[in-house]
């Protein structure tokens, strides 16, 4: 058919990809996020030093135990979250290059940990800390999509073959499933 879209010739005929990591990351939404995160730390700070060691010292037996791991998980997963972010600001304000960002990136592990809601006492824990894991995991969450969607921006120029468009290849096999059962 010739006035089926193809993807295929759209890739072939020099289409230009535009960069969601270079939008995104000079976008109000970046700005918000970073925020968000920023706060986030500062109030899981302010609770671990404050109510939180109070609470802490009331629990007794494995609850305590289980306050201990899941504050010592939420601070790792925060500072990694905390890094990710400040390497993009330092990016997005041109205080490092494209290069020095990808060097840094790539020691932040934005690993994700097993979700402790199902850890038995964990309903036990006080609120304020459950609420703060709830809440760094759904940051955690985004920030890994985002990491994932601005990853393809970081490869490296000047490469053998161009970055491999996943759904362009998604919808170039189906163009050619539906053509051979079409024949």
């Amino acid at each position: 058919m010739s006035n089926r879209f193809s993807v295929d010739s759209a890739l072939a005929s020099g289409a230009t990809t535009v960069s969601f990591g270079d939008r995104f990351q000079s976008s109000e939404q970046f700005d918000h996020i970073f925020k968000e995160g920023m706060a986030l730390v500062e109030r899981t700070a302010a609770y671990l030093d404050g109510p939180g060691r109070k609470e802490a010292k009331a629990l007794v037996g494995g609850a305590g135990v289980l306050y201990a791991t899941e504050s010592m998980r939420l601070t790792t997963r925060l500072l990694d979250l905390a890094s990710w972010l400040l390497i993009r600001r330092a990016l997005k304000e041109g205080e490092i290059g494209e290069d020095e960002a990808m060097k840094k990136r790539r020691r932040v592990k934005l690993q994700a940990f097993g979700r402790p809601a199902h850890v038995k006492g964990f309903i036990d824990l006080p609120s304020g800390l459950r609420g703060l894991i709830e809440e760094s995991f759904s940051l955690h969450d985004r920030i890994s999509q985002l990491d994932r969607a601005m990853s393809f921006a970081q490869e490296p120029v000047g490469a053998a073959e161009p970055a491999a468009n996943p759904v362009a290849q998604q919808m170039g096999m189906l163009q050619r499933a539906f053509a051979q059962k079409l024949s």
